[in-house]
């Protein structure tokens, strides 16, 4: 039984946001897994986000936003995407044919025509059209959301913060959700290193949802872009209760928490975070997200010099299958990282002339049509380091280091290929590509004051070449 708290026929429409359907069971259901989402978390007394779109299909088989919600969630979710995977086409297209069949809003419709776009590669042009849903329907959580992830996963940092500002006065504290935007509104501001203001309204987020785990998050990215370490250690340990329950991010969190104790040089930590809930939870997640973290874990404890021994081999089990996706350069570098660290020179090549192929005719996925300029490259410095040529590494990675930004993630995570640009700097044998290392390390110094992580590697510049 779904708990009358979520949204019927009749709420949806008192809000703004009629759904063409006359089963108050969809409409409740939809609210459910929308709810789920955004929350980041499961509900295993609802069934979780796939029971209730198995639920919510048998309540109205031809309900076209339970398609767009439930298809959505695929594609966000960055497993698969229509180009390797028939199934998930044959939903993409189902889903614009039960649309154009039936007399919907013009909302829904564009709502269709977003996913769609989002499914063919186009994801900034369907972000425009959730951007067009959301000047007339500025309260569309799922329009806000959709946009969100999808500009986080295309680097567009400023269009996602001003995704958010322009809906806010719309907004009022009573609405459904509500304080969940203060979370997304924190980590727009912060990735436009807005880092005292984005603290700032996490801060008001968590004190109306205390559980609300992207807002916490919010604040560890803040403290871990000030290398203030010691506020970071300790606001995540205080919230843990709150949001670790949260399966889709706690694993992330997880690995914020970690990355201080890096900053700091204390190995033993992060590695028991690591085996006892990054790798613990990316073996029965199935997450990117979780694979993600896992391998950029591993990446950076290498880099700093410690022994991961057999977990490589351990993760590349999980990553390996994933090989041939190529949804993002992000995860295909993370992937990668995989690979090599578990030395399957294969899968690394394999990884490498997969997107190369795919390159050569990219049509309008613009993941594709960025692989020559920046991911492929990217891929052929890690392996040129990993192969111990580090001059190469220099000449590959140096001229990208502007527009790693289109990569995706955030400055946090992709902060790993600039302290690969670094060491692979100190490392050259090359006496300009030693000089250049200090000096990014000079520039790395003034924007992140008092890092311990940039005075090691300084230390390891002066050892090395004096």
């Amino acid at each position: 039984m779904i708990p009358s708290s979520y949204r019927d026929c009749q709420a949806w429409k008192a809000e703004g946001l009629p759904l063409s359907t006359s089963s108050n069971e969809a409409c409740k259901l939809f609210d459910a897994v929308l709810h789920q989402y955004v929350k980041w978390k499961n509900d295993e007394t609802l069934g979780g986000i796939e029971g209730c779109v198995s639920s919510m299909q048998a309540a109205a088989p031809n309900f076209v936003m339970g398609h767009v919600i439930s298809t959505g969630l695929e594609l966000i979710s960055g497993n698969s995407f229509p180009h390797s995977d028939e199934r998930l086409a044959s939903a993409v297209r189902k889903t614009v044919e039960l649309a154009n069949s039936q007399d919907i809003s013009p909302r829904e419709r564009l709502h269709v025509k977003a996913m769609e776009c989002f499914s063919r590669g186009k994801f900034l042009k369907a972000c425009d059209v959730w951007e067009d849903i959301l000047i007339d329907h500025p309260t569309d959580m799922l329009a806000i959301k959709f946009a969100h992830d999808v500009y986080f996963y295309s680097g567009a940092q400023k269009r996602m913060m001003d995704s958010v500002l322009r809906v806010l006065p719309f907004w009022k504290p009573h609405m459904p959700l509500y304080c969940h935007l203060k979370g997304q509104q924190a980590f727009g501001l912060l990735e436009n290193s807005l880092y005292d203001k984005a603290e700032k309204v996490a801060m008001e987020g968590l004190a109306l949802c205390p559980d609300d785990p992207w807002a916490v998050h919010a604040v560890a990215h803040v403290y871990e872009m000030k290398a203030e370490l010691d506020k970071g250690l300790k606001h995540m340990e205080s919230r843990e209760k709150d949001w670790k329950v949260s399966d889709m991010l706690a694993s992330h969190n997880y690995w914020h928490w970690a990355l201080y104790f890096i900053e700091k040089g204390q190995y033993e930590a992060p590695l028991q975070i690591y085996d006892s809930q990054i790798f613990k939870r990316c073996k029965t997640s199935g997450s990117m997200l979780d694979m993600i973290d896992a391998s950029s874990m591993l990446y950076r404890l290498e880099m700093e010099g410690v022994c991961v021994k057999d977990r490589w081999r351990e993760l590349f089990h999980i990553t390996e299958p994933f090989t041939d996706n190529h949804v993002t350069l992000f995860n295909d570098l993370h992937f990668l990282m995989a690979s090599l660290g578990a030395k399957d020179n294969r899968t690394s090549q394999r990884m490498l002339e997969g997107l190369q192929e795919l390159a050569r005719e990219p049509g309008d996925n613009e993941q594709l049509q960025l692989a020559p300029v920046i991911g492929i490259p990217t891929c052929q410095a890690m392996m040129a380091y990993n192969e111990g040529n580090y001059s190469q590494a220099v000449e590959l990675l140096y001229p990208l280091r502007d527009d790693l930004v289109r990569l995706g993630g955030s400055d946090a995570q992709r902060d790993i290929f600039n302290q690969l640009l670094i060491h692979a700097a100190i490392k050259s044998d090359n006496k300009h590509h030693q000089k250049l290392g200090r000096s990014l390390l000079v520039v790395r110094d003034s924007l992140r004051e008092n890092s311990p992580l940039t005075n090691r590697l300084m230390q390891k510049a002066l050892a090395l070449h004096g």
